[in-house]
């Protein structure tokens, strides 16, 4: 102890190279880990559920959802955005695009998800099942939506009123 052959040496740590930023792998906490986890689970669970019945059913419906998405929907409502950001931008407006573009998808979303209660399609299983009518769904529909438009109306008119205080 203390003696000529007690040498201290520096410790040698070895360094791994670092990764490239693109190629690290970020890893959440342990709580995210588990939620993440939990969520593939509860995917594959219903994934077999889904398709234990009818698989080919539901592979149709999915190829033929996003078919009719892409081919039909989309260049619809990419033609009807453009016509109203270029009917505000010809009016020096294009500032109120959002004031309309945001109800016309919630709106639209609402359409797509409840279309066969909205068109009656369903009447007899709805009834059925449930002891219900679908007569309802396409005045609550309309109703959703006047409230969105006017909702986004009041916003833009509060917008303006807020504007007009800060410019006098």
């Amino acid at each position: 102890m203390g003696g000529p052959d007690d040498v201290r040496r520096p410790v040698m740590r070895l360094r791994l190279p670092r990764l490239p930023r693109l190629l690290r792998f970020p890893v959440g906490s342990p709580l995210q880990l588990l939620l993440l986890a939990c969520s593939f689970a509860l995917a594959a669970y219903a994934g077999v559920r889904l398709l234990a019945d009818d698989w080919f059913g539901v592979a149709l419906w999915f190829v033929g959802a996003a078919l009719l998405h892409d081919l039909v929907l989309l260049p619809l409502y990419t033609v009807a955005d453009r016509a109203v950001v270029r009917g505000l931008g010809a009016v020096r407006r294009r500032e109120w695009v959002p004031y309309v573009r945001v109800p016309a998808a919630l709106s639209g979303l609402l359409l797509l998800v409840w279309f066969p209660l909205i068109s009656g399609r369903v009447e007899q299983r709805y009834r059925i099942g449930t002891g219900l009518s679908t007569d309802v769904f396409l005045a609550r529909w309309l109703l959703i939506t006047a409230v969105l438009f006017g909702g986004a109306a009041l916003l833009l008119t509060l917008r303006l009123l807020r504007l007009r205080r800060t410019a006098a």
